[in-house]
């Protein structure tokens, strides 16, 4: 098989101390959260953020103070992302359509889309103020019709940022916390004595967000595990050059310091003018010191000889983003069934998809494309199905077919919730107990 790693990320087994590491820190944080509620998340945010005001919640006028820092100009710019966003998700949501339809002569089957009743959002902050993460789970959250939305985002330089809060109330966000990290997630799922617990989890944020949302999992809903943001970027020689990949790459891996990001190409000469252009940004890029730490540990230059291989490579690796610049754009959308996003030709990017172009920028990682798309509008619906039967005759019909059904799995309990039904709308006199008799050979 021609694949070759010009470049190789950190090793798997330390990648897996990290993970082990990250797991027991969340543990114990989420069990002081359980224990000791507002306290302890006053003294997290107090930890991590230097932050502890007298309610971590924003008022009405609160918000409107805060929001009235942004310039006229940004907030033209939030409400065009704003709604870009909802325009997708919106064209999602009606996609989704409640059925009902007569399976058998009297018989109803249908099902109907509910949104989830209350859901916390989560906004990342603390490093690099995020926006566009408002719009992606907030406003989403309001086109699916949650009827509460709590939304947390980590104080920015000490306080909350105007043009994150903005974006939240623009959204149509119920509360607004000012709370970071694995205590808003916390605080969110669990509970405390000033927030009442959420029915669902959404959003991405680091290591230590996503763990956190991994280990509530169950007690409450999430959206996926969208962790440390990762990027891949195939490429050929037909569509692409060492600019368009450097800069393509390096613009995901500013995210953190352990924020993985592969070139896949078949073309050597790419591969290599790549590397050397990559030294040639960081050289002048203002975030230079958080891309230079995932590029070195956790940055990838992988050559294979044909498209089929980069196929394969790529399908494997299921990164969250994947910018596709190669003669056959289409064929990769076509074949392509593990990632996060698909961003088709040198036209678009990455950096449209995370801000303003209207798709969901929460997407999964770690492989997690393998079994789950990113979140969107149907993440806040839950689907409920239903059953009617409306005539004496389908009653009977299908009551004596469960009859039958149940006895052949040995439950006499759900036979007879069948058998009741067979003697009352049927009246055939059925033993207890026993199976109801085929329509060719009763009586």
């Amino acid at each position: 098989m021609g694949i070759h790693y010009l470049k190789q990320s950190k090793p798997a087994d330390e990648r897996a101390m990290d993970d082990a590491r990250i797991r027991s820190v969340v543990e114990k944080t989420l069990h002081e959260i359980e224990e000791s509620g507002d306290q302890a998340v006053r003294n997290l945010s107090e930890k991590f953020d230097n932050y502890s005001p007298s309610s971590f919640r924003l008022t009405d006028s609160e918000i409107e103070a805060i929001t009235s820092r942004v310039s006229a100009s940004e907030m033209t710019d939030i409400q065009f992302a704003h709604d870009q966003v909802v325009r997708f998700a919106q064209a999602q949501r009606d996609s989704m359509l409640d059925i009902e339809i007569e399976t058998l002569p009297g018989v109803i089957l249908g099902h109907r889309n509910i949104p989830v009743q209350s859901v916390g959002c989560y906004v990342p902050g603390g490093k690099f103020p995020m926006v566009a993460s408002a719009h992606m789970s907030v406003a989403t959250a309001k086109v699916a019709q949650v009827p509460r939305i709590v939304a947390a985002t980590p104080p920015f330089n000490g306080e909350p940022n105007p043009a994150v809060i903005a974006a939240m109330k623009m959204g149509g966000a119920h509360e607004i916390h000012v709370l970071g990290g694995i205590q808003a997630i916390g605080a969110m799922a669990i509970g405390t004595e000033t927030i009442d617990p959420v029915h669902m989890l959404v959003g991405p944020g680091n290591a230590f967000v996503a763990e956190a949302k991994r280990q509530l999992y169950g007690r409450v809903g999430i959206d996926l595990f969208a962790g440390p943001t990762e990027t891949m970027v195939i490429a050929d020689e037909t569509s692409a050059d060492a600019e368009l990949c450097a800069t393509d790459l390096l613009g995901q891996a500013e995210h953190g310091y352990n924020s993985p990001c592969v070139l896949l190409t078949n073309s050597h000469r790419l591969a290599r003018d790549t590397l050397g252009e990559i030294e040639r940004i960081l050289a002048i890029l203002p975030t230079a010191d958080t891309a230079r730490a995932s590029w070195d540990h956790y940055g990838e230059v992988i050559v294979c000889d044909t498209y089929e291989e980069m196929l394969e490579v790529a399908n494997e690796i299921a990164s969250e983003h994947v910018q596709v610049m190669t003669d056959r754009d289409e064929w990769f959308l076509e074949n392509m069934h593990s990632y996060g996003a698909l961003f088709l030709g040198p036209r678009t990017n990455v950096a449209n998809g995370d801000k303003v172009i209207g798709t969901n920028h929460t997407l999964p990682t770690r492989k997690a494309g393998r079994y789950t798309g990113g979140l969107w509008v149907g993440k806040y619906i839950k689907t409920h199905s239903y059953q009617r039967i409306m005539t004496d005759e389908a009653a009977t019909l299908v009551g004596e077919y469960g009859s039958r059904l149940c006895l052949l799995e040995g439950f006499v309990g759900h036979a007879e919730q069948c058998n009741v039904r067979v003697r009352r709308y049927g009246h055939i006199d059925l033993p207890y107990g026993e199976g109801a008799p085929r329509a060719d050979t009763a009586g």
